[in-house]
């Protein structure tokens, strides 16, 4: 297989030399560089829409003989290859032995719904996702969906057109900031390509993948939409995905009741949400076999769900387009409302592959059409159709459970491309969000990564410098100046100094701030030269000697110099910390890892783990720090340290468990959702996971 060094020669021969270290220069570090591989990615994640689509398409045509069977209902049964009633059950457990193994094999972090593991990738990876991700997910996803898997075809292609997004960053060696926005840019072209939403897509990929809304970032993740949906439409038409009838706002009076539609859609959303990882739990304690067969096992259960309510069956998009055109009566809707709830939670914790996006709409749809039957038929003049109900519910119900409400909004407004609508759906959405808030912490997004000890908003890795307290990195506190010192004095006391400020006293010898000579030069060009130390020096916060230095590292930025450190409740200062004091007790972590790993007899490899290789965070010296997540209960959750076999001359660093990190000895028995920090040698880091995979079973 050809390396990435071979490809460089490659195209070094071709171009040249200089030409081509120009031209990679060009791409990695302009503006006109980054616009060219957002327009790539956005081409590359529109195509990868239309094919993924297209598999969808012919994988449920060979299971079931059509091209949507949600749409037929039960007349459907029976007429499938001729195997009669069970039909329908037998499906989803087919479908299962196929993507089943493909995941468990070649890529893990493609089951499930996919949106999380890119949000992972950028807030603690750097964007790096492996080029294998796209392929995988596109068959499993297509497999699980053809087969009958009540899931959607937005996660998928977000995860699909990340991974392209990555794969095309880091053969080009862009840096982190740039790859992060390139997998948003991914994310973005799948969303528009797929749904013919341009705009829903770009605020896709910044409300919920990047989490930012700079002017770099917004014009690139725009092109790439762009881009992506040019293509898109070429292979599907200018139409929008689903075809809706047009509604409007009959009376003021609907605001009220659509605010109540905006409540339900919230309890509906985080209900949506307990259910799919409780469901998910179930599964865990209870299954027991290879993963690569839970699927299959699962899909009896699937099965039975779709004999009762074939509507359920893939996406559903037909069954959403009769409730919102008035075609089902309310105790149906709230039949699919329910089942729709089960059977996507159910796809999902027997390890399918698909996204929550579509079912959230579906969800909505329904609620929506049920409630508004109900209002129109006790305010029949009041009220518009339960159509338009229904459209607002899918955007309300969606937001709850996402927590997006722009994307939400911006969705729905382009499904429709009717304004007159845009304003009680604002309204709900507002309500189903701040509600759905308030009931649950986490999205149906951010709760699956907190499960694994992640806090996506701060990143939850297991970090060194939570180890190392700022006692332990702190210097000795230079002579403090006393509050009454004058102006011309600190300036003598600042030029001596060993940094750039220096802690203020009372004459108790308390503190009470901190002087840099930025505050001193301030108080020349304002000619305060009367100017004690008191007056002018700075009010903030002082570290304290228990603190970590992570937490103090925010203080340090936020001072922008150094800090003293008090010891107890007198704040009597007892040390003092820089910026460099930080990093040099960074770094002795780091070498005492070494010495620990160097000191290390070799062993033979035995003993699983269920983490995931999550990306090298540092090289030193022929070593790298790994990052390892033990998201599931198989081995060697349970089992102690010192029984697995890692490498020879590796060693844990740390472990993140919850809001704790901890350095381990050899006795500590792992816990399902431990994040190891682990130092490994360099050639052995690739082949972490399966070198050390398979005690269990031999």
């Amino acid at each position: 297989m050809v390396n990435r060094e071979e490809r460089s020669r490659a195209l070094e021969s071709w171009f040249g030399p200089h030409r081509f270290a120009r031209a990679r220069d060009w791409i990695r570090g302009t503006p006109g560089g980054l616009v060219v591989l957002a327009l790539v990615v956005g081409a590359g994640s529109g195509s990868g829409a239309v094919v993924f689509r297209y598999l969808i398409l012919a994988f449920t045509k060979a299971f079931t003989g059509r091209r949507d069977y949600s749409g037929a209902g039960h007349a459907a049964y029976g007429y499938a290859h001729g195997l009669g009633f069970w039909f329908v059950v037998l499906t989803p457990v087919v479908g299962g032995l196929l993507y089943g193994p493909l995941i468990a094999v070649f890529a893990r972090e493609a089951r499930g719904h996919g949106v999380p593991e890119v949000m992972l990738a950028v807030a603690e990876r750097g964007g790096r996702i492996r080029p294998q991700v796209a392929v995988v997910k596109s068959l499993a996803s297509a497999i699980c969906i053809g087969s009958g898997g009540s899931v959607g075809r937005e996660g998928p292609i977000v995860q699909i057109g990340s991974a392209l997004g990555s794969t095309l960053g880091q053969l080009t060696r862009v840096p982190e900031s740039r790859l992060r926005i390139l997998v948003a840019c991914g994310a973005a072209g799948g969303i528009s390509a797929t749904f013919n939403a341009p705009i829903a897509g770009v605020f896709f990929g910044l409300e919920l993948i990047l989490r930012d809304f700079e002017a770099e970032s917004f014009g690139v993740v725009v092109l790439s939409s762009f881009a992506a949906n040019i293509i898109g439409r070429a292979a599907f038409g200018s139409h929008p995905f689903l075809q809706l009838p047009a509604f409007q706002l009959h009376s003021p009076v609907e605001y009220p009741l659509y605010a109540v539609l905006g409540v339900f859609a919230a309890i509906v959303g985080v209900a949506f949400i307990r259910v799919l990882y409780g469901m998910e739990d179930v599964a865990d304690r209870l299954w027991r076999g290879p993963e690569w067969l839970r699927p299959a096992a699962g899909g009896v259960l699937l099965g039975l769900v779709l004999l009762a309510l074939p509507q359920l069956y893939g996406v559903g998009y037909p069954p959403l387009e009769h409730a919102i055109r008035g075609n089902y009566v309310v105790w149906l809707l709230l039949a699919l409302l329910i089942g729709k709830i089960v059977a996507t939670s159910l796809t999902i914790a027997i390890g399918g592959s698909g996204g929550v996006f579509a079912p959230s709409l579906f969800m909505g749809a329904m609620l929506g059409s049920a409630y508004g039957l109900g209002v129109h038929h006790l305010l029949p003049g009041l009220t518009s159709s339960a159509g338009a109900y229904g459209l607002v519910g899918m955007g309300a119900v969606f937001a709850a459970a996402a927590r997006a409400p722009i994307t939400a909004v911006i969705i729905i407004f382009e499904l429709t491309g009717d304004y007159r609508i845009i304003l009680p759906l604002m309204f709900a959405i507002a309500l189903a969000a701040g509600v759905s808030n308030l009931l649950s912490h986490d999205t149906i997004y951010t709760l699956k990564l907190r499960r694994r000890g992640i806090d996506i908003m701060r990143g939850r890795g297991a970090n060194l410098m939570q180890l190392i307290d700022v006692a332990d990195a702190m210097q000795p506190l230079p002579l403090a100046l006393a509050s009454d010192t004058s102006l011309n004095e600190v300036i003598a006391r600042l030029g001596d100094a060993p940094g750039d400020g220096l802690p203020v006293v009372d004459e108790e010898g308390a503190y009470r701030g901190t002087l840099t000579s930025q505050q001193v030069e301030q108080a020349m060009r304002e000619n305060a030269l009367d100017a004690t130390a008191g007056e002018l020096a700075q009010d903030v916060p002082a570290l304290r000697a228990g603190q970590t230095l992570e937490d103090a590292l925010g203080a340090l930025l936020r001072a922008r110099s150094g800090l003293p450190v008090v010891g107890g409740e007198d704040r009597e200062p007892v040390g003092w910390l820089t910026h460099v004091d930080v990093l040099r007790a960074y770094n002795s972590r780091l070498q005492q890892g070494l010495e620990q790993a160097r000191q290390q007899q070799p062993a033979p490899a035995r003993g699983p783990t269920p983490g995931r290789v999550g990306g090298a965070l540092a090289r030193l010296r022929g070593y790298r720090v790994i990052e390892l997540d033990l998201a599931t209960s198989t081995p060697p959750v349970g089992r102690r340290i010192a029984d697995i076999g890692w490498p020879p001359r590796s060693t844990i660093l740390a472990i993140r468990r919850g809001d704790r990190t901890f350095e381990p000895d050899e006795n500590e028995r792992l816990e399902r959702g431990d994040r190891l920090t682990v130092l490994v040698p360099a050639d052995a880091a690739d082949g972490l996971v399966d070198s050390i995979t398979g005690d269990e079973h031999r």
